[in-house]
């Protein structure tokens, strides 16, 4: 039996409808699909950002951390350079008192001749050479010539030894040095320095340790003492 035109295009309309409705239930299932998806890429994108910058301020972080122990190091050494300088100037101005009181012992006719002879004594047994060579400031020659003639007897008698003494006229030590002398032997090549200046030096190397400690106090990093 043939449809009617109303029965036909009822028909049309009715597969139109349908076909309207699975198109737009096809739609929103790709709709649906792409906001899952989309999500998804956004989350993982947050996330890759996110790490980022974490990783960035991490690093910056650890930048800042080593310059400020970087910066705390300098400013500790810059410290220790201080406290070293100052104990160095501390003393300096020690020995420096120090060569003030031997320019004033060498000034006292009581205790310089005693002084010298103990020297010149000193140097006698320090050679054990039987010719002696003396050098010492101008102002010092008769009191040295006086150290001579007391000291060679004695030293005779204790290594059993002549020995001959004189004192070099043409060259004397500088008159800026405290006193004390240098002797030498018969062709120059061994030398003792019996300057006051000399002994101060010698003196200060070897009680600098004990000199540390009086004035700083005992080093507890230090393992061996001098």
């Amino acid at each position: 039996m043939a449809l009617s035109n109303a029965d036909v295009q009822k028909q049309i309309k009715h597969m139109m409808a349908f076909i309207e409705q699975e198109a737009n239930e096809k739609a929103e299932e790709i709709d649906a699909k792409a906001e899952e998806e989309f999500n998804i890429e956004k989350g993982r994108l947050v996330q890759t950002q996110r790490l980022k910058i974490m990783e960035y301020y991490e690093k910056k972080e650890k930048q800042i951390e080593q310059q400020k122990k970087i910066q705390m190091s300098n400013l500790l050494n810059q410290a220790r350079l201080k406290v070293l300088k100052a104990r160095d100037d501390m003393i300096k101005d020690l020995l420096s008192e120090a060569q003030e009181r031997l320019t004033s012992i060498a000034k006292d006719p009581t205790q310089y001749p005693k002084l010298l002879e103990g020297l010149v004594l000193q140097g006698f047994y320090q050679l054990l050479e039987p010719k002696v060579t003396i050098r010492c400031r101008k102002e010092d020659v008769a009191l040295v010539q006086a150290a001579i003639k007391k000291n060679v007897p004695i030293y005779k008698g204790a290594v059993k030894s002549n020995i001959e003494v004189r004192i070099d006229q043409n060259n004397f030590l500088s008159p800026n040095i405290s006193g004390g002398v240098e002797m030498y032997n018969a062709d120059g090549k061994i030398k003792v320095s019996n300057t006051l200046e000399s002994r101060l030096d010698l003196i200060a190397q070897q009680m600098m340790p004990e000199i540390r400690v009086n004035l700083y106090g005992a080093n507890p990093n230090r393992k061996f003492m001098d």
